[in-house]
Parts: C-alpha cells; sequence; structure tokens
C-alpha cells in the first residue's frame, strides 16, 4: 500500500503474503484520521528542503507517488505544477482529495510495482517524487518498480526517492534500504544520479535518518524509437505486414490502454484478439477498395482492392474461407462492443483466429533487433471454439491469447503515436506503389491515402442521437449536460474528448448539449473544474439513456476497453465518470490541448 505517515509516503507491495498486505492497509485504514492531522501539519518546505534545488516550476507535471492526505500534492498545486497523486488506500485517498479539493489534482487509485493506471496514461513527468516509500517496497520488486518509474519521466526529468532508515514499531513491515542501491538501479536503466543529501529525521525521532537521492532521465529513452524507425525505414519489405502490424499497435496503444496487460518481466501483453480484430479492420477496407480494373492479375480474388504484396502469384495467407464468409461487413462493424450471431459470428472468429496466425507466422517472425533470435514481438495463441454468439469484449479478445512487447516499446508507442503513425502511412503507401500489380492499376497517390483511413475514424453520433430523440418522444424533455438547459429544440451531440484530437465514438464519449455551447467549446477538452459541475447531469444522461441491458452493456464494455483503471467487469457509471475524468486530463497532458470552461 501507499500513503504519508507525519513527513512519510509510505507504500507496500511486498511479498509476504496476504496475510501481511491486509495488516498494512487496517493498518492506514483505521489511523487515517490521526494520520492525516500528523501528516499536514508538517510544512512541505521543511520535509523537502534536502532536495530545494530540484523543486518543481510551475506548469511543470509531477507525479506524487504514495500521496496520502495530500499535503505535496497541495503544495505542488499551488506552485502551479499538474499534479497527478497515486494512492491505493480508499480512506486515505478520499483524505487527500477532500484536503486538495480546492486545488486541480487528478487521483489515481494505483500502487507500486505496477503503476497500471497511470502508465496507461502515456503521459511523461518533469518531477516524480516518491517520498518515504521506497522502505515499504520488497526488495524483490523494486527492480520493477524503478523500471516503471523512469519510464513515466520526461526528457531530463528527475527521480525524487527519499530513503529511510531505523525500523517500525507499529507492526508495519519495511525493508533495508541503500543510495547503493538506487545508484545500481540507474545504471542498469540508463539513469544517472545527480544529487544525494543526508538528513536528520524531521520528527527528531533518534532512531530514524533520512537519504534523499535525486536521479536524471539524460536522454528521451529513444532506444525504442530507433527500433521503431528501423522497422519502418529500413527493414526489407515483401509485403505490408510489418507496416500493418506496427500501425495496429499504435492503435490500440492510443484508443485502448484498458487493454493492456502488464508482466513481471519490463514486459506487457495485450489481448491477441484486439491485435487481429484492428489488422482487420485495416485489411477489409484495403482489399475492398474499389479500384480500375486493368491487369493480367485481376481474376485472382486476393488482388481485388488495392495489392499489399509484391507476389502476385500468391495471395495473401488470412484470406480463406472465414475472411469471404465477412463479405458484407466493413471495417466499421467490426467494432468493440458489437454483436454477431450465427454463421456470422462463427466467420468472425475464424477470421481473427486466420489473422492471428499469420501475425505470429510472419510479422513477428521476422522482426528481431541485431539478432534473428531476439524477436521484438511474441505471440501467445490460443484456440478459440467457434460460437453462434459472439460479443467483442475484453475477454473475448484475450480468449485468443497473448501479444507481448517491451513496456518502454510499448510506452514509445503511446507518446509518440502521433509521430510514428504518418510516418507509416507514408512508408505504406510507398510500399504500395512499388508493387506491379497496383502500377498497372494506376492507383493515385489520393486514392491510397483513402484507402489507408481508418474507416471509423469518422464523426458519428448517430445512435446517440437516435437514442435522444427517442428520450425527447418519451420524456418530452433534453438537458445539457453542461448547462443542464432545455435542448429539446436545438441539441447537439458534443464529444467530451474532441473527436479531432482523439477519434472516439464511444457512447460514454458522446453526450447532449445546446448548439451554441457545442459550438462554443470546438476542440478544447473541458476543464476539471467543468467535469465536476457537470457529473450529475452526465451520470443521469447515461443512466436514462443506456439503461437497458443490451445498451448498458455496449457501454460499459466500450469503457473497460478505452478508459484507465476499469475492471472488466465494471458496472458503475459512476466509476466510468472517474476514469473519464483521469482520460480528460491525460489527453490533455499528451497532446497540451486548451480547456474550455463555458
Amino acid at each position: 500500500m501507499m500513503t504519508k505517515l507525519n513527513d512519510e509516503h509510505e507504500t507496500f507491495n511486498g511479498n509476504d503474503g496476504q496475510k501481511t498486505t491486509r495488516i498494512m492497509a487496517d493498518f492506514y485504514t483505521e489511523h487515517v484520521k490521526q494520520l492525516s492531522t500528523q501528516y499536514n501539519a508538517q510544512r512541505f518546505e521543511d520535509v523537502h528542503q534536502s532536495w530545494q534545488a530540484y523543486w518543481p516550476k510551475a506548469e511543470q507535471r509531477v507525479l506524487d507517488v504514495g500521496a496520502g492526505t495530500g499535503r505535496d500534492a497541495k503544495w505542488f498545486c499551488n506552485q502551479g505544477c499538474d499534479v497527478y497523486a497515486i494512492e491505493p488506500n480508499d480512506e486515505m485517498r478520499a483524505a487527500g482529495r477532500h484536503y486538495t479539493q480546492s486545488q486541480n489534482v487528478t487521483w489515481l487509485n494505483d500502487t507500486l510495482p505496477e503503476l497500471k493506471n497511470i502508465l496507461s496514461l502515456g503521459i511523461q513527468f518533469d518531477v516524480i517524487l516518491v517520498s518515504a516509500v521506497w522502505m515499504h517496497l520488497a526488495e524483490s520488486h523494486r527492480q520493477r518498480a524503478f523500471r516503471k518509474l523512469s519510464n513515466l519521466l520526461a526528457p531530463n526529468g528527475k527521480l525524487v526517492i527519499t530513503l529511510r532508515h531505523g525500523e517500525f514499531n507499529d507492526g508495519r513491515v519495511s525493508y533495508p534500504v541503500s543510495v547503493t542501491e538506487q545508484e545500481t538501479l540507474a545504471k542498469a536503466h540508463g539513469l544517472q544520479v545527480v544529487h544525494v543529501q543526508s538528513a536528520p529525521d524531521n520528527m527528531k525521532r533518534d532512531t530514524v535518518r533520512w537519504e534523499t537521492v535525486v536521479l536524471n532521465m539524460p536522454d528521451d529513452g529513444s532506444g525504442a524509437l530507433l527500433k521503431i524507425r528501423h522497422i519502418l525505414v529500413n527493414d526489407s519489405k515483401v509485403a505490408t505486414y510489418k507496416l500493418a502490424l506496427l500501425r495496429a499497435l499504435v492503435r490500440i496503444a492510443n484508443a485502448h490502454p484498458g487493454s493492456i496487460i502488464d508482466k513481471t518481466d519490463g514486459k506487457v501483453a495485450l489481448p491477441l484478439g484486439l491485435v487481429a480484430l484492428y489488422w482487420t479492420k485495416q485489411y477489409r477496407r484495403l482489399l475492398s477498395y474499389p479500384v480500375h480494373q486493368a491487369s493480367q492479375f485481376d481474376h485472382h480474388e486476393s488482388h481485388s482492392g488495392i495489392q499489399q504484396s509484391s507476389n502476385t502469384t500468391k495471395g495473401l495467407g488470412f484470406i480463406k474461407d472465414n475472411w469471404r464468409s465477412l463479405h458484407t461487413l466493413g471495417a466499421n462493424d467490426l467494432s468493440i462492443g458489437a454483436l454477431f450471431l450465427g454463421q456470422e459470428a462463427r466467420a468472425v472468429t475464424g477470421t481473427l483466429s486466420d489473422c492471428a496466425t499469420t501475425i505470429r507466422d510472419m510479422p513477428v517472425k521476422h522482426l528481431w533487433h541485431k539478432d534473428k533470435t531476439n524477436h521484438l514481438f511474441q505471440v501467445n495463441k490460443r484456440t478459440v471454439r467457434k460460437s453462434d454468439r459472439v460479443i467483442i469484449d475484453k475477454q473475448y479478445l484475450d480468449s485468443f491469447g497473448e501479444f507481448i512487447l517491451d513496456e518502454q516499446f510499448w510506452q514509445s508507442l503511446k507518446v509518440f503515436g502521433s509521430w510514428i503513425e504518418p510516418l507509416i502511412v507514408n512508408q505504406w503507401i510507398g510500399l504500395m506503389q512499388s508493387f506491379e500489380l497496383n502500377k498497372s492499376r494506376y492507383v493515385s497517390l489520393e486514392q491510397y491515402h483513402q484507402a489507408l483511413q481508418w474507416e471509423d475514424a469518422k464523426h458519428d453520433t448517430r445512435a446517440v442521437r437516435q437514442r435522444a430523440e427517442e428520450l425527447i418522444r418519451e420524456t418530452n424533455r433534453l438537458k445539457s449536460v453542461w448547462s443542464g438547459k432545455d435542448i429539446r429544440k436545438k441539441y447537439h451531440i458534443d464529444h467530451c474528448i474532441p473527436f479531432a484530437h482523439w477519434p472516439n465514438n464511444n457512447l460514454w464519449n458522446l453526450l447532449p448539449t445546446s448548439d451554441n455551447e457545442n459550438l462554443n467549446k470546438k476542440d478544447r477538452v473541458p476543464s476539471a473544474s467543468k467535469l465536476q459541475q457537470s457529473r450529475t447531469r452526465v451520470l443521469d444522461w447515461w443512466r436514462e439513456a443506456w439503461k437497458s441491458e443490451e445498451a448498458k452493456q455496449t457501454f460499459m464494455i466500450q469503457s473497460v476497453m478505452a478508459l484507465p483503471g476499469l475492471p472488466n467487469d465494471t458496472g458503475s457509471f459512476d466509476d466510468v465518470f472517474e476514469a473519464m475524468n483521469v482520460q480528460v486530463k491525460g489527453v490533455k497532458g499528451k497532446l497540451l490541448l486548451r480547456e474550455w470552461h463555458d
């Protein structure tokens, strides 16, 4: 657990079993009021004097790991910083929210060494504070925790770790700590130790002393970027498979932070079915795109649309009977939350399985770094039985197996995706232009670009608009979620997170508002205060609009796949609102978007 006591942030995720973890959690839960009073009585300037030269400045982004009841988070906010606070203990986090309620602090339920929810946002920090936390982290978890923290640092970012020496006498668990260990971890993960300072205990306890270590990220962690660039620019390609895989991963990193499965060895895993789904969506558009037929090879069914391989005598490996059975479905139909029945359901499962096999046997097999045995990706594929009823949700996509990649590679896709994807598209077009079949058909540059557009990347509010019209007929009312005004006669459906910056037509992201409010909001994200002011109205809209069992199921499936920190079986609109709030701030921070207040 992570929390603070007096002058301390404290976290625990040891390996002594559930009993010890429960003791730690119970301690903080039972003493939250006392701890809050004691902790907040200590001044930030006194507690953290040892690293004053590195205190964050206005507009810098700060992560407080083990934020407890919010003293440090509040101070950072008062300096004009953009602050994220992590605290897994529910009672301590609630106390911290209350203490910082007048500040714009983003609170997250997260814990070391996983840090799953903060990592899912894909943003980087100028300062990360891990104060009086490290001694509660078991030694077996420290390398993983350090790696996670270092991956969250921005270029020239500072990781500040304070180390407590001295045992506890109240039942809490701690482990030995040292500066030497920090230096070893820094060397292994590409950080530099730039400051070390010892200090007596701020509460004048004779048995306790402290050391502060400040570490610096000297570069942008571009090792993964160099690998990505090599795939795009230098790697040999006779088909578009490698590019299709990389683009699918970029899209998933951007759209589905809730899909990640965290590993303990510096790896992350994605549902293999999700990778196969995005692969399918790309090729269904490319292979159905209408082009002028003027080639001796056009009789071959695998050559319909725009050719994706230099070999004109051989078709694509995943074009089989299952793919052909889906001839009536386009890329848009293969969406998260979609329901398929009968033969169509069996064909969907078969198609995703065939695509997963091609992904494993072709691009994954041939993508390696320096040595052919050093594969960039790994696929653990499972056999999925065909069923007459399929809902594309996380459980279904998980059932196909795992697609595994390095955590740093994944973070680069999340952080630099807006730079990577245009490069993929340009390389893809260049490769298709080199294929003889496409040359003979005189495919234009405009056609290549149109075929590579995501078919689902359209500003589509039809389903939500239809539901709004139904509610107007049923209840004779419709209110703006932003103002509460009656908007029956003039309403718009607004993307809470603007579509221009994050193409997402999920039900949770589409909200009724007045035409004037929507036009005034433009491509800005709602401010934190605006979201909180509108909370009740947003929740009322969701509960009324998506109250049927089928609609609510679709709503929750889409939310779990797109928003951070939601369990697979979530059924709480309140939890979705909190996750949406975090995602809004994450997109704002990553893309440096402007805020909308009114």
